[in-house]
């Protein structure tokens, strides 16, 4: 066997060095991770490879990697052991002989069967053999070896950051399985987006839609997009205000149970729901903000970054309270809330350092409850256990917060947007503190936002049966 370079070093064998019988090997163990990444980088989606109920109906019963993540093996051993950096790759035959499944360890072996003195060339039998000793590869292999002696360190990786929104939503979307659609105003849907997130959601079975808006405007919008009302109940209202109003009276009238704005300024709709006293509750009204993010282990909650401009302490403690019921209705026993500022240590001069301390004394006393609470904390102290651990922050939020709540809604409102834009995160958002839950998605949000964001109107909606706000 070859001897091969240190970790942190990588060396080739020269064509000269290389001896008949030859040989170097690496070991593998195939993770689904690894077949995602296999996926995304060379595109072969075959559902063979990603979706297990497709994969427990063929042949093999359940998901396999990809046959050539086991000849990219070979490769990998090739261009970096043995012979090493400066080979080029002239042929290669590969025969598959058994399926490699999540969990397997492969262990590839190449050994030198003949070498071309003329053309450098060296012929390698390629063999890759699970954990119970099966053949599962096989095949020859044809390179170019080098001649020069290279020795360098040896190069990293890039890491591959894995995020499929479309499982992340179907994931979410599990959590209404067995819950009937709930009947949702669907406020002013005059562009396309609305309207079709509406109907999808409806498809789903999240909501039963009440479209209120003008219904000449809404069938000429159908028409010219190809989306198809039959069968979908419209409440014809002239304008957007009208149909903030006539949404707000529905609701009172517990003639649905939910509402989703459309394409209408959100200060129309909130103020229609604002003036109806009976949509009205003992807790201020707020918007919260679910982020899937790639590169946070789990759901991200924020607020309030869309209705509650410059709020009060006392605001503040209604939004967080809302905040926590949300997310315990979502499956986190205990939410863990970092209240966000610029900094960590309390300052006389930063108002949003002493309002979080004041919540947190609050949440100590028992004001506001259901939640471990810390803060002031800065948003990288808040996420990153990293950065708490530098700088020497004790506490059981700090790098794990469930719940984010921002200073005011300029700092949400960008906070969020960035998230989106710049981290990747998916999104859905829900209003809480009235007797309705009312999704306010963006008039820039597709048609997943608003489905995620119908989803959990109707979660939201199904316990208000049990428990009226």
């Amino acid at each position: 066997m070859s001897q091969l370079a240190s970790p942190g070093e990588i060396e080739n064998t020269t064509f000269d060095e290389i001896r008949l019988g030859q040989s170097a090997r690496s070991v593998r163990t195939l993770s689904l991770h690894d077949i995602q990444a296999f996926a995304a980088v060379s595109g072969d989606t075959n559902p063979a490879h990603l979706d297990p109920v497709y994969a427990n109906a063929t042949l093999f019963h359940g998901v396999i990697a990809h046959g050539m993540w086991g000849g990219a093996l070979i490769s990998a051993l090739l261009g970096t052991e043995f012979p090493g950096p400066g080979t080029i790759y002239l042929e290669q035959d590969l025969h598959f002989i058994k399926p490699v499944r999540i969990g397997d360890t492969l262990t590839v072996t190449v050994t030198v069967v003949a070498k071309d003195d003329e053309r450098k060339r060296v012929d390698l039998d390629c063999q890759v053999l699970n954990q119970k000793g099966d053949r599962v590869l096989h095949g020859l292999a044809r390179v170019l070896a080098p001649t020069q002696k290279v020795r360098r360190l040896r190069p990293s990786a890039p890491n591959i950051q894995l995020f499929d929104p479309t499982a992340r939503l179907a994931e979410l979307l599990k959590r209404g399985d067995g819950l009937a659609p709930v009947r949702c105003g669907i406020v002013h849907p005059c562009d396309a987006p609305s309207l079709r997130g509406a109907l999808e959601a409806a498809r789903l079975g999240l909501i039963e839609p009440i479209l209120i808006g003008p219904e000449a405007k809404l069938r000429e919008l159908a028409e010219q997009d190809s989306i198809d009302l039959r069968g979908v109940v419209i409440e014809s209202v002239p304008h957007s205000h009208a149909a903030a109003s006539r949404a707000a009276e529905m609701a009172s009238a517990r003639q649905v149970e939910a509402l989703m704005k459309g394409s209408l300024h959100t200060d129309e709709l909130i103020h229609a729901v604002v003036s109806t006293p009976d949509l009205r509750t003992r807790r201020r009204m707020s918007h919260v903000f679910r982020f899937d993010v790639p590169t946070y282990a789990k759901p991200l909650l924020l607020t309030d970054a869309a209705l509650n401009i410059r709020p009060t302490l006392e605001e503040k403690a209604d939004i967080v309270q809302n905040a926590i019921w949300f997310a315990r209705l979502m499956g986190t026993a205990l939410p863990k809330v970092a209240i966000l500022s610029a900094v960590e240590t309390v300052n006389p001069n930063i108002p949003s350092t002493l309002d979080a301390a004041a919540l947190c004394k609050m949440a100590h006393r028992g004001q506001i409850s259901g939640a471990v609470l810390d803060g002031p904390l800065a948003f990288d102290n808040a996420i990153s256990p990293h950065a708490a651990r530098i700088k020497q922050i004790d506490s059981e939020v700090a790098g794990d917060a469930d719940i984010l709540v921002v200073p005011d809604l300029e700092s949400g409102n960008m906070l969020g947007k960035q998230l989106e834009y710049l981290g990747g995160a998916t999104a859905s958002g829900i209003v809480l503190g009235a007797r309705v839950p009312i999704a306010l998605t963006s008039r820039a949000d597709g048609v997943s936002t608003r489905v995620a964001s119908a989803l959990l109107v109707k979660l939201s909606a199904h316990h208000n049966r049990m428990v009226q706000p």
